[in-house]
């Protein structure tokens, strides 16, 4: 993925066959999707014309049902609904019409229909649990109202009936004043800037804000700062001046932070000051600000979140300062330190302080997962671990079982249709309970079919058989290994990069427009292309196999020359070679170390599976034997004085 971010293959490829064209649509197909099309436009009319070209008998007849009641959902008679419910039982789509039945009878506050359909969801919805509260307070359950304080400090923008909720609870006065503050500076915090204004309409009078405070902070926080309310005694006023600080802290850290320690900041109450310095502790790291190490130890540990303590590591990790990664990761919550990255931080925490036993304890721990930290943690504590073997490979039979699985037979028409969002949520629910062993044969279809993301998802869950030939696939093998040569790139470095790209979908396109097996953004492709003097280069071929991975491997190779590291280079194909740059550190850090302190969530996640995928590829595909350790190497510090050269799109 170049210069894009926050984008899910799985959600946005479209379906193809392997190098051929897609097959031509029938009359029956055009109908379907034409129906589909009716039903995501609102159309009932046109929804049902079609859906009667299509007929009872065709494999998706379940999903036309679904479409023609989810649109007269307000009206349907609870006969109809609960008929389909009886005749679709197990389906994807009859867990969809009961998720949106239930909110439904929800919205008409029919508690007692509500109550008999509640047990037989699957699936955990807030919106749905919200109900599930309003229908025991209906019958005069008060334990409710303890229960329900974890939804008023959702980070977000709460839906329908988790609003009548909130109602419910603040008229029964069950939540005060400093609970809707607190809820505000969430919402600030996570800039749900609307969200932030409904909660504070909840205020009562007496505690009213200024909104003009509030639009300033909003946008234009250091002219509120410059001149800020004269008394910060009460309380509104002084929550806008936290929030202009937080606003400025988004952008600017260290100007936050010289506000905050001047005559105005000491003002503050000391309470205020730890919260802020907290935030302004996590800004800063999130931008490697070497200070932000410093930052955090004027910040109140004990109110500090999860995301926090977890920027208050990777700030740790970059001081190489292993006490506080230890005090950090065990004021985690006990969800947040079973993360693999925590437990092998703390184990290389424990070693630097020569506590050798605890520090094995802890790489014990994560040592056989099929991860990153799991790799690492496996390499202190011997040799270089192997791909698990042996490799379960389905029967015939199996796999012939498998074809004949209904959800699965759904799903490979939905993504014979390039319905691929609708395929993929078909597939997954299909094989959310299936054994090891059938986990393997599905694989085998997705694999037969062409469906190679789900082949490789769905060999990813087994967790006793496995088969990892299937888990890392190498479809295109010819491709990869002729271009890798001719760019002279490691060939399982280039598979591990792809399979966290595309998982090998040919027709792969972002919704950036980023494109193919490499997912080349437009410009990128045709840069390379007139660089590289392809003639026969244009943007209709870029998808095509050859003509993608020959200008993707290219490209990379550039990357590779230019930043001089597969870690950076893995992190510049994400990101763009300038914040790969950007990202090191004033001394040189260990490969594993700048990777946990990329600031993108989604490059961070990149760079780390693409490393972890080049160990596999290597040892299956006959490359170097190198630990990944030893391949993530040093980071070369920055130098001010260095010159880029021609800067890569």
């Amino acid at each position: 993925m170049i210069f894009r971010r926050f984008l899910t293959i799985a959600a946005i490829a479209a379906w193809s066959v392997a190098l051929g064209a897609a097959p031509k649509l029938s009359s029956t197909d055009e109908a379907l999707l034409k129906a589909y099309d009716a039903y995501r436009a609102g159309d009932a009319v046109k929804l049902q014309r079609f859906a009667g070209q299509v007929g009872s008998a065709h494999v998706l007849a379940p999903y036309l049902e679904y479409w023609r009641l989810k649109l007269r959902i307000e009206d349907a008679p609870e006969a109809d609904v609960q008929n389909f419910l009886e005749r679709a039982s197990g389906t994807y789509v009859a867990e969809r019409l009961r998720a949106d039945w239930l909110k439904e009878l929800g919205k008409r506050g029919e508690w007692r229909s509500f109550d008999q359909q509640l047990p037989r969801l699957a699936q955990d919805d807030l919106e749905i649990r919200c109900y599930a509260w309003l229908s025991r307070l209906a019958r005069a359950d008060d334990g409710v109202h303890d229960e329900a304080r974890v939804l008023w400090f959702e980070p977000r923008e709460l839906p329908e009936g988790c609003r009548a909720l909130a109602d419910r609870m603040l008229e029964a006065e069950r939540v005060g004043v400093d609970d809707v503050w607190r809820r505000v500076r969430l919402l600030l915090e996570n800039g749900q800037l609307s969200a932030a204004r409904r909660a504070l309409a909840q205020l009562p009078a007496a505690d009213k804000h200024d909104d003009a405070l509030f639009n300033q902070a909003a946008t234009a926080p250091r002219k509120l700062l410059a001149n800020p309310p004269k008394k910060f005694e009460r309380r509104a006023a002084r929550e806008m001046l936290l929030f202009g600080v937080i606003r400025l802290g988004r952008s600017e850290p260290e100007a936050a932070v010289e506000w905050l320690q001047g005559k105005l900041g000491e003002r503050l109450p000391e309470d205020d000051q730890k919260y802020l310095w907290g935030r302004l502790a996590y800004e800063g790291a999130r931008r490697l600000i070497p200070e932000a190490h410093g930052w955090y130890a004027r910040a109140d540990t004990a109110a500090l979140d999860d995301e926090q303590l977890a920027w208050k590591v990777r700030a740790a990790l970059r001081a190489a300062d292993w006490q506080a990664v230890r005090d950090a990761v065990d004021r985690m919550s006990a969800v947040a330190r079973r993360d693999p990255a925590w437990s092998y931080w703390y184990g290389r925490a424990l070693g630097q302080q020569g506590q050798a036993d605890g520090a094995r304890a802890y790489f014990l721990r994560i040592s056989g997962q099929p991860s990153f930290y799991g790799l690492l943690a496996a390499e202190e504590l011997g040799p270089m671990a192997g791909v698990p073997e042996p490799f379960h490979e389905p029967s015939e039979a199996e796999v012939a079982a498998a074809r004949a699985v209904p959800g699965l037979a759904r799903a490979l028409e939905l993504y014979r249709l390039e319905l691929r969002t609708e395929g993929t949520r078909e597939w997954v629910h299909t094989i959310q309970r299936m054994t090891d062993a059938e986990l393997l044969a599905a694989a085998e279809l997705a694999r037969r079919e062409g469906v190679y993301d789900r082949a490789i998802n769905t060999a990813d869950r087994t967790a006793h058989q496995h088969n990892y030939k299937v888990r890392f696939l190498t479809p295109f093998k010819d491709v990869f290994n002729a271009q890798a040569r001719s760019a002279g790139l490691e060939e399982a470095w280039v598979f591990g990069l792809v399979r966290q790209e595309s998982r090998f979908i040919v027709n792969a396109r972002s919704s950036a427009g980023a494109r193919g097996l490499m997912q080349l953004m437009p410009a990128t492709a045709r840069w390379v292309a007139r660089r590289n003097g392809m003639r026969d280069y244009s943007p209709a071929n870029v998808s095509e196999v050859p003509m993608n991975v020959a200008l993707g491997t290219s490209y990379l190779k550039l990357v590779l020359d230019e930043l001089g590291h597969p870690v950076l280079a893995s992190a510049a194909y994400n990101a763009g070679p300038g914040r790969a740059r950007r990202w090191r550190g004033m001394q040189p850090l260990e490969g594993a170390i700048y990777a946990e302190t990329i600031p993108f969530n989604e490059t961070r996640d990149y760079v780390k599976k693409v490393m972890a995928n080049t160990m596999y590829y290597s040892q299956l595909i006959g490359g170097k034997l190198v630990p990944l350790k030893e391949r993530l190497g040093l980071i070369p510090a920055k130098s001010a004085g260095e010159r880029p050269g021609e800067e890569l799109p």
